[in-house]
């Protein structure tokens, strides 16, 4: 990308801290990433209603929904995938910024492509959470119908068959789905906003 020299950043009076004060709790990017059918969206879904009846505002972007509008003109070759994760990156820093749990749930398949998100966050705002199902639980689930329709040669460039999954090598939490509860998968995540190193939390606590 070239450098416009008549762009110019503009700085406001408002910052996240101050947000954050006003909402209670601080903010955050939690990227899932997996295999479709492994359970990213349910695990979205299941995660931002026990945040929201925790007080906390929260945030789902959904890989499937944001090819509705966003990202609705872009397919799915590599370049493609590469344009669609940085989209998504770009806005979970600005939800992030404006203090928003911000909840991902995207195959994201390529480890570079990931690695460029979290550079963009500093230490603490960027959870990639790796929701692990091994390929044939998640094509036994086929929620969408998606396997079959690969299998019958519908569907090419498909995530898993015929196309790379990099597994994450150092994600903050691996959420192995063909053996834990779904409820198991968000006290997992609940406990790790905790302990994590910005905790959600920390202003509600020092406000009490």
């Amino acid at each position: 990308m070239t450098e416009n020299k008549t762009i110019v950043w503009q700085n406001r009076l408002i910052d996240r801290v101050s947000r954050s004060r006003i909402l209670g709790h601080n903010s955050c990017v939690i990227w899932l990433t997996g295999l479709s059918g492994s359970g990213k969206s349910t695990i979205a879904t299941s995660l931002e209603n026990e945040l929201h009846h925790q007080g906390v505002l929260t945030y789902v972007l959904d890989g499937d929904n944001i090819r509705h509008g966003l990202n609705n003109n872009i397919g799915f070759s590599e370049a493609d995938r590469k344009e669609n994760i940085r989209r998504v990156g770009e806005v979970s820093k600005l939800f992030c910024d404006a203090g928003v749990i911000t909840i991902v749930a995207l195959i994201s398949p390529f480890e570079e492509d990931r690695n460029s998100v979290r550079s963009q966050f500093s230490n603490g705002e960027f959870v990639e959470v790796f929701v692990k199902c091994p390929l044939v639980e998640c094509e036994n689930r086929d929620p969408k119908g998606l396997y079959k329709k690969v299998r019958e040669g519908k569907i090419p460039n498909f995530t898993g068959i015929d196309s790379p999954y990099e597994e994450p090598k150092n994600p903050e939490l691996v959420l192995e789905t063909n053996t834990m509860s779904i409820e198991d998968c968000i006290k997992r995540l609940i406990d790790y906003l905790v302990e994590n190193p910005i905790n959600i939390f920390s202003i509600k606590e020092n406000n009490t």
